[in-house]
């Protein structure tokens, strides 16, 4: 995900050889190197950082979802107990039913005919 972003990897690190000069290691080869690595560090660091505070906002939206839930759970029981409201236990019958008194109502009753 993030391979390209990074400069060395623990590979090249590994089997990083530097030249010898005659009082060691090359100064500004080793130099170079260690910017690299602080490079990427740094980067690790911000990337790590990022991501934690990705965490803590989606566990924040969890807990806020996981609430909401309980007061719509809550709130569709208090409406199932309400008297008058059936709508836990309307079948099909039931709905038909009132469609037929509603035509009745609104058309008239036909049966005299």
């Amino acid at each position: 995900m993030y391979k390209d972003e990074f400069n060395l990897t623990s590979d090249a690190i590994l089997e990083k050889n530097f030249k010898i000069d005659t009082r060691g290691y090359r100064l500004k080869e080793v130099d170079q190197f260690l910017d690299l690595v602080i490079a990427d560090y740094e980067h690790f660091y911000t990337i790590i950082r990022n991501l934690e505070k990705e965490k803590e906002d989606s566990l924040e939206q969890i807990i806020n979802l996981k609430q909401e839930i309980r007061n719509l759970k809550t709130n569709a029981e208090i409406f199932k107990s309400t008297p008058g409201n059936n709508s836990g236990n309307t079948t099909n019958l039931d709905v038909l039913k009132r469609l037929s008194r509603l035509e009745k109502v609104v058309y008239g009753d036909d049966d005299d005919e």
